[in-house]
């Protein structure tokens, strides 16, 4: 087996991880690092740097991921605030600004930056279309998982299993990316 480290605090963010590089025969190492998010417009910089930052302190084969919810009604946001907006006004506080609001489309966005020591990070995006619902639904997954409705699915991420969330998710489709470059560089 060879290991991958993913720095990150967040377990079921490893957990998805690790249902998707188990097969390829990659066994996921969680490290909890931290590292400053740097503000900027797009996930990929905030990766990047991510990234840039982690191995001048980590020597090893590592990925970092970062994830945002865009909503149309709210011009995109909170985007790469999505963390801090959840942290501070949660689900209910998304909700509270949607309401009477008819268009709740929104988009899932995720970016893995995949590192090897002394190389340049490879950048792995992924998305998912959905919509916001109404009111929190499920207990499963993490974030804005019970709030959030995949275009063809008739379960909020909080309602599936991880098997199901992978299936649509952002996380997932990025994931997919991964394992095939993966693949291609063994």
């Amino acid at each position: 087996m060879k290991k991958i480290f993913f720095i990150t605090g967040n377990k079921g963010k490893v957990q998805e991880t690790t249902r998707k590089l188990l097969p390829l025969g990659y066994t996921v190492m969680q490290k909890d690092l931290g590292y400053p998010e740097v503000q900027a417009d797009t996930l990929e910089e905030v990766a990047v740097w991510g990234a840039s930052h982690v191995q001048q302190r980590f020597d090893g084969c590592f990925i970092i991921e970062d994830a945002g919810l865009f909503i149309d009604a709210l011009q995109g946001f909170p985007g790469v605030y999505s963390k801090y907006v959840f942290l501070t006004i949660g689900l209910e506080g998304i909700l509270r600004l949607l309401e009477k609001v008819e268009n709740r489309k929104a988009v899932f966005k995720s970016v893995y930056a995949y590192c090897e020591p002394g190389k340049k990070p490879l950048i792995v995006p992924g998305e998912c279309e959905g919509t916001i619902s109404t009111k929190k639904q499920g207990n499963h997954g993490f974030g804005y998982d019970p709030i959030f409705l995949p275009v063809g699915a008739e379960k909020t991420f909080g309602e599936m299993t991880v098997e199901e969330k992978n299936l649509y998710s952002h996380r997932g489709k990025a994931l997919e990316k991964l394992t095939v470059m993966l693949r291609e560089k063994d």
